[in-house]
């Protein structure tokens, strides 16, 4: 048992289904009007690609994210989160929740950084049991990093 009465296994269960539900019903899914950065991404062994979008203002905020492209449930619900996560995020402390998931998928403990609390986004945490997906996971957040640094070559999870 852990905190709130909850049982581990209630927890994987109520992350498997937020990643479900970001997969199925991902937000922020399409191209966005005004970009002011963008990258693409790409996971060849997996055939997932994206393009993520940023509306980035002058005080390096982003005021707005978007993805398009087609990949598997994992790549698609981490796109999802991601752009939930960064609007309205400065870019740096982007850069903190790259750091951060990208952390946690390589078996890191993400709290040991101080700089963000990753919350919903620990849901990604369990992908590490499948060590072929966590590139899937990844993607998205490789992108975010390429998108904010503007490095106009695609993004790879190899």
């Amino acid at each position: 048992m852990i905190a709130g009465g909850l049982h581990t296994d209630d927890v994987r269960d109520l992350y498997r289904d937020l990643i479900l539900d970001h997969a199925r019903n991902p937000r922020h899914f399409g191209k966005l009007e005004h970009t002011t950065h963008s990258a693409e991404g790409i996971n060849p062994l997996c055939g997932d690609k994206l393009r993520l979008y940023l509306d980035v203002d002058s005080d390096e905020t982003i005021r707005n994210a978007a993805f398009e492209g087609s990949g598997c449930a994992i790549s698609v619900a981490s796109a999802s989160l991601l752009t939930d996560t960064v609007i309205g995020l400065s870019s740096s402390n982007a850069i903190a929740f790259f750091d951060a998931v990208t952390a946690q998928l390589a078996g890191e403990d993400p709290q040991d950084d101080k700089r963000v609390d990753i919350g919903k986004l620990r849901a990604l945490a369990g992908v590490r049991d499948f060590p072929s997906r966590v590139k899937c996971a990844t993607l998205a957040w490789h992108a975010l990093k390429s998108a904010l640094q503007q490095d106009a070559t695609p993004a790879s999870t190899e």
